[in-house]
């Protein structure tokens, strides 16, 4: 059996390898941006599923299946939320939301293997995917953080806050009135629960509020420097792979 991975993020690609492995599922390839999947594609036989990211670095991983005939199940590792993905669920094995789940992960290969020896040949509408994802279904994201300080607890609006980093293996959201408050959760599990036109992750250390910008200036190697409105801790640097996706998404 031919398996392979189509993941932007090394770590986590790295990440579901090992836990794939424990299953005693071996992968063949892994692969991390749509142009190079195109072309792993036009040269070698299809593998029998795919462990597939959406977004990935240079685009949505569906462009991929524009071109190409798709002739493999798919299982989805994604940080889109589950109601946007009930709509083609039914077209592939099954999804998987970040961070994945071991449990999760063991009954969604255990469904791809129950499946083999009256499973069809998969067939996804990548147009409508496409359209579910630019105009996702509309969904309750967070409206405030509960911080402990101390003995007490506070509510911090998800409104007041600037930007939220990780440093020293914390993560921090950084508010309007200056205030640096360490938070019980990862920047990966903030990727489903942030609204996406007003946060933007720009690096794997920072999620910034577009509402906090105040300027954006050129920085070395094809990347962007932003300027918020208080936060002046560190250097705010949108990556080179990112700099495409955020100005698609000043926009």
């Amino acid at each position: 059996m031919k398996i392979i991975i189509i993941e932007d993020e090394k770590p986590s690609a790295r990440r579901l390898n090992r836990m794939l492995a424990e299953l005693d599922v071996n992968i063949s390839v892994m692969l991390h941006s749509v142009e190079e999947s195109i072309e792993w594609f036009n040269n070698n036989e299809h593998p029998d599923l795919i462990f597939l990211d959406i977004q990935l670095s240079d685009g949505l991983s569906f462009e991929i299946f524009e071109t190409i005939e798709i002739k493999s199940a798919i299982i989805f590792t994604t940080a889109y939320d589950e109601y946007a993905l009930q709509a083609f669920k039914l077209n592939s094995i099954d999804y998987l939301l970040k961070p994945i789940d071991e449990v999760e992960l063991a009954k969604a290969v255990e469904k791809y293997k129950e499946q083999q020896p009256t499973r069809q040949k998969v067939t996804l509408d990548f147009d409508d995917i496409k359209k579910l994802l630019i105009n996702p279904i509309d969904r309750e994201y967070k409206k405030r953080f509960t911080i402990k300080i101390g003995q007490h607890l506070k509510m911090v609006p998800v409104d007041e806050i600037e930007c939220f980093y990780s440093e020293n293996k914390g993560t921090y959201a950084y508010t309007t009135q200056g205030r640096n408050y360490l938070l019980d959760t990862t920047l990966e599990h903030l990727e489903g629960e942030l609204q996406p036109d007003v946060f933007f992750r720009i690096n794997r250390k920072f999620y910034v509020n577009i509402n906090a910008i105040k300027d954006m200036v050129s920085y070395t190697n094809s990347r962007l420097q932003i300027k918020l409105n208080s936060y002046n801790d560190q250097d705010v640097i949108v990556a080179r792979e990112r700099v495409k996706d955020f100005k698609l998404w000043l926009e």
